[in-house]
């Protein structure tokens, strides 16, 4: 009996095993890197389809939008700055604590480009806020890379909106 005939011959139970083992280990790691979020960085928004994990208003607003990716890697993504804010307060970890992440969107890049997918995203602790925008949720704060005369930093802009209660 030649090779090719005596493994024909093996019943599928005889060699299954090792064959499943291969074919899935080798589509499990395949899988592994087409799907799911990245570990780091902002993910992309699906616009009026992700909710405001504080308010659970539809996101629609490019020039207001923030993320957050927690300690856990998983990412919360808020319709405002100011949900973000609020929602953080309530929570057992803050912007400062090892492996956070927190990022709001270019209020000047998502204004010039509004037909865009996606947006400039700024780490929300560094960026420059200006208040009287109008935003989702009426907290009305705009998020710059650029300070301007007007502007006030993330610690500041975070006292207002918790000075305000709601």
């Amino acid at each position: 009996m030649k090779r090719r005939e005596f493994l024909g011959a093996l019943p599928l139970a005889a060699t299954g095993p090792y064959l499943a083992g291969t074919l899935g280990g080798g589509l499990g790691l395949l899988l592994a890197g087409c799907g799911g979020e990245a570990l780091k960085g902002p993910v992309a928004i699906k616009w009026d389809r992700d909710t405001c994990e504080r308010c659970r208003m539809v996101i629609s607003e490019k020039r207001f939008a923030a993320q957050l990716r927690d300690q856990n890697r998983k990412v919360h993504k808020f319709d405002d700055i100011g949900c973000a804010v609020f929602w953080l307060a309530h929570q057992p970890f803050n912007e400062q604590s090892a492996g956070t992440e927190y990022w709001v969107a270019d209020y000047a890049g998502a204004s010039a480009n509004p037909g865009a997918a996606d947006v400039n995203w700024l780490d929300a602790r560094q960026a420059h806020f200006a208040d009287g925008k109008k935003s989702p949720m009426g907290y009305n704060f705009g998020a710059y890379a650029e300070a301007t005369a007007e502007a006030i930093s993330y610690t500041e802009m975070k006292k207002r909106v918790l000075s305000r209660g709601k």
